[in-house]
């Protein structure tokens, strides 16, 4: 099997480029021949496919090696949830397989190892003012995720990385070692200001990495020493680890946790979210967590029309018995490189649905596979937003689950000192 580079047009304009022996940029992603040195034509490749030396050197690196279905690279590997590997948005050039006669396309793939590099960040708290989110400062000890679900809206965030939203989001992640150590300059800030920070925005902080990694621990126990009020959200039942932290803090109103659970069909959750926690154990969890005190909520999300909807009162009853304080929902979100994702996923793994689903999606955002307005791309538009919405308010009442959570107390939060500082007796 060989791999040829197949040129794609950008969307936008490139300004720079890294570069090529012999070549410079030509505007608009094109590279012009300089003279000095031969053509690549000289070399046997014709002179459009400069840029394939960069790119080139780029799929060196990711290791590239799967097959091609209906114009689309295959590379479904057994416990990863997207099907491709396929290029961001920024990048100049796709991959194509072909069979050069030593090997078939359709062999099977060995499993893909998942490696963690350190991301040594100068911060760690991201703010934001998004109107439609109910918090304003967030931290995420991880880049990318292995519980691989399909759906993730993060998965463009890799591309920024130059590397895939596809299996690269989920296989090749980022982990922040010195994530405590930073917050606590970042909380001793003269102008620091105090208000919840909520971990798992972006991607889960206690993903498999973590049990070993301890890394979201450590930033746990860094709000706690201070009185800093926090909120989790995850799917995976490694949160109950750290109810001895958890605990303490509920108590002085310093946490509140949620568990999301898309569904309770395990086979369903096996495709959707290959790595994370299966429904059972993260039902385990809500009842750990409510049994100490520790204020959680079940989150149905996302909710995919066609596809899990019509588990929602099935959700919230199973987390309500489990002793789940509230209820809330998000619906599907494809931004970016998640759409085409998705559609792979469906197309393989639920191909008598797809077109339905997909239909019901553009529905809900306008027509379009995702609007990325605010407050519309949280609950969608239309009638059968409508629907759910309705159905999802009417469990909730049935059941008993808030709509919204008391607010945590901020008042008690004391700075760390400066380091070096003698330490106050009284």
């Amino acid at each position: 099997m060989v791999v040829n580079l197949v040129p794609v047009r950008r969307r936008r304009r490139v300004t720079s480029r890294a570069p090529v022996a012999g070549y410079r940029n030509g505007g608009r992603g094109a590279l012009q021949h300089t003279g000095r040195t031969k053509p690549r034509a000289a070399l046997g490749c014709p002179p459009r496919a400069a840029a394939g030396i960069i790119v080139l050197e780029a799929f060196r690196e990711t290791g590239y090696d799967g097959a091609m279905s209906g114009g689309v690279m295959r590379e479904l590997r057994k416990g990863r949830g997207a099907l491709t590997n396929r290029g961001g948005r920024f990048e100049a050039a796709a991959r194509a397989a072909e069979d050069d006669g030593w090997g078939g396309l359709d062999e099977p793939l060995p499993p893909l190892a998942t490696t963690v590099e350190p991301d040594a960040a100068r911060t760690v708290i991201a703010r934001n003012e998004s109107p439609d989110l109910g918090f304003d400062r967030s931290i995420n000890p991880y880049r990318g995720c292995e519980h691989g679900c399909v759906y993730c809206y993060a998965r463009p965030s890799h591309a920024f990385l130059g590397l895939s939203p596809g299996q690269d989001f989920e296989s090749r992640l980022f982990a922040k070692p010195n994530a405590a150590a930073r917050l606590r300059d970042e909380l001793r800030r003269p102008g620091y200001r105090c208000a919840p920070i909520a971990l798992g925005t972006n991607t889960d902080p206690y993903q498999p990495i973590e049990r070993e990694r301890k890394i979201t621990r450590s930033v746990l126990e860094v709000l706690a020493e201070h009185n800093h009020p926090l909120t989790i959200v995850t799917k995976s039942a490694l949160i109950a680890r750290d109810i001895d932290i958890l605990a303490p803090m509920a108590e002085r109103r310093l946490a509140r946790a949620a568990v999301s659970v898309t569904t309770l069909d395990r086979r369903l959750a096996n495709r959707l979210e290959p790595r994370a926690s299966t429904p059972k154990r993260r039902l385990g969890a809500i009842r750990a967590l409510s049994a100490v005190g520790i204020p959680t909520r079940v989150m149905a999300a996302p909710i995919i029309p066609g596809l899990n909807d019509t588990a929602i009162e099935e959700i919230l009853g199973a987390a309500a018995a489990a002793g789940a304080t509230g209820a809330a929902y998000v619906v599907l979100r494809l931004p970016g490189e998640v759409a085409d994702l998705f559609e792979e996923w469906l197309a393989a793994h639920a191909p008598l649905k797809a077109a339905r689903v997909m239909a019901l999606v553009r529905g809900m955002h306008g027509g379009k596979r995702y609007d990325s307005r605010f407050h519309a791309r949280q609950r969608g538009t239309g009638a059968y937003a409508d629907m759910i919405a309705q159905r999802f308010a009417a469990a909730r009442r049935r059941l008993g689950l808030a709509a919204r959570e008391a607010p945590l107390d901020t008042s008690a939060f004391a700075p760390p000192p400066a380091p070096g500082a003698q330490p106050e007796l009284f």
